[in-house]
């Protein structure tokens, strides 16, 4: 059977995270719903990964399978986004090997998470609305300890079904995104991440740019493989999975 990656985006408000589960509004079971409506059969994806509720998707992708090759990729493209509303958005439908998975070939995902230090109506919820004295210096030489640490268990949610904590992150850096520093971005990358991973970090670390821990405080609450000695879980729709590579796209 002929396999195709769907390149899509997702606004996740009003979404309970991407996976479909029973009495909730997921970004999996709308688009699938949308497949089974053109096919008129039962269609299901499979994505890169599971963003929880309210966190967004600049670049996520997902594979599905068909009984024959799609002929007109471009209208197939037209009949999904006529279907799927304004918060969701596929951008391309590609054509790959049959074997090709959307989880467990990815090489690399990257999030970010935006951070103001002033309040802005327009920017919400899309931006956390953060302390105006964080020291973001101070933030990213704790980052850098992310880069030499194997075992993120400290920053993974409770009772999960993963068998490893074991993630190669290879970038963690807080930038300025606007001249006045008054927005910022926390940049993570790595082969895989945890479930709440990104969101636990980012928390942890503004409680290093505000003072409360300090980076040897950072480092041990890594090496104590604890959730509870990490900082509070941050809101999510300032989250965004910005990027995933593959070898063969």
């Amino acid at each position: 059977m002929p396999r195709y990656f769907l390149k899509l985006a997702y606004n996740g408000t009003g979404y309970h995270g991407w996976q479909r589960q029973p009495n909730a509004k997921s970004v999996q079971e709308t688009i699938e719903d949308a497949l089974t409506t053109l096919y008129r059969k039962s269609v299901s994806i499979t994505g890169a990964g599971r963003t929880d509720t309210g966190v967004n998707a600049r670049i996520m992708y997902a594979h599905f399978d068909t009984e024959s090759e799609i002929e007109d990729v471009h209208r197939m493209i037209r009949s999904l986004n006529s279907l799927l509303g304004n918060n969701i958005v596929i951008y391309d439908i590609i054509r790959v090997h049959n074997e090709a998975h959307a989880r467990f070939d990815a090489t690399l995902r990257t999030y970010k998470y935006f951070v103001l230090t002033h309040k802005s109506p327009f920017a919400y919820p899309y931006a956390w609305h953060a302390y105006p004295t964080l020291d973001f210096e101070a933030m990213n030489d704790a980052a850098k300890i992310l880069l030499t640490t194997d075992d993120f268990t400290s920053f993974s949610k409770l009772h999960t079904d993963v068998k490893t904590n074991i993630c190669n992150v290879t970038e963690a850096i807080w930038t300025p995104i606007s001249e006045s520093s008054d927005a910022w971005a926390f940049t993570i990358s790595a082969d895989r991440f945890l479930r709440n991973m990104v969101r636990a970090v980012v928390g942890t670390l503004v409680e290093v740019g505000a003072g409360k821990i300090s980076i040897s405080d950072f480092s041990a609450i890594i090496s104590s493989k604890n959730r509870s000695n990490a900082g509070t879980s941050m809101p999510p729709h300032p989250l965004f999975l910005w990027d995933i590579k593959y070898s063969y796209l």
